[in-house]
């Protein structure tokens, strides 16, 4: 028993070991394009209060090489596109063929999808896994909650609750979208549900935002 113990403590210390060690996924991309998700993903971190220097570089690795995965999964569906584009098929064949590339894009999407906070999870806590969500996602998700509540004072507990958990449902979708439109979409798609939610529950959204915007000028603020 002791010696089972003793080898599951060795390859526990082994794996934290391994963990610790992330290198940069480089290899064969352009430079400058490498040096420019390096910067996007250091900002986040910066803002993350991480004090140990090689936990931070680590970090920024993971979240680096998990744009250049994204990236990697969107050539290979652009690349597919072309190519049945150039093809010659039309039609029906034209059309199942694309629906094709774009279901395998988001095969790949969903094969990769929790395999990333779990590595920042050897790195990071709860709080922190979500301060790297919204770096990527341009903090969409905290200003449109924000918002709503703002607008609507009078929401109930278990509104704010489900308005909430829609926003984290499309920031997770956004966080693996292939550029800021796309993740606006996403967030887009999410408010329009919230709306149709809000509408059954009696609230007359056209005014809400009426009277919201002249709170808003009275307080000599912005949206």
């Amino acid at each position: 028993m002791k010696k089972i113990l003793l080898l599951s403590l060795l390859f526990l210390a082994g794996w934290a070991f391994t963990a610790q060690a992330i290198d940069l996924d480089k290899e064969n991309r352009d430079p400058e394009y490498v040096e420019s998700i390096v910067k996007r993903s250091q900002k986040i971190v910066d803002k993350l209060g991480i004090n140990d220097a090689k936990v931070a570089e680590d970090v920024r690795n993971v979240i680096a090489n998990r744009y250049f995965t994204l990236n990697d999964i969107y050539e290979v569906r652009d690349a597919k596109v072309k190519e049945i584009k150039e093809s010659g098929l039309t039609g029906d064949a034209k059309n199942n063929a694309l629906k094709a590339a774009e279901d395998a894009k988001d095969a790949a999407l969903y094969r990769i999808h929790f395999a990333f906070p779990a590595e920042l999870s050897l790195f990071l806590n709860e709080e922190q896994i979500e301060g790297v969500k919204d770096g990527m996602t341009y903090g969409v998700l905290e200003i449109t909650y924000k918002s709503h509540l703002d607008m609507i004072p009078s929401l109930k507990e278990d509104e704010k609750a489900q308005i909430y958990a829609w926003l984290k449902e499309a920031r997770e979708f956004a966080i693996d979208a292939e550029n800021s439109d796309r993740k606006h979409a996403f967030f887009g798609k999410y408010k329009g549900r919230i709306n149709n939610y809000l509408t059954k529950r009696g609230y007359d959204l056209k005014k809400e935002r009426e009277e919201w915007y002249k709170r808003v000028k009275a307080r000599g603020g912005s949206l």
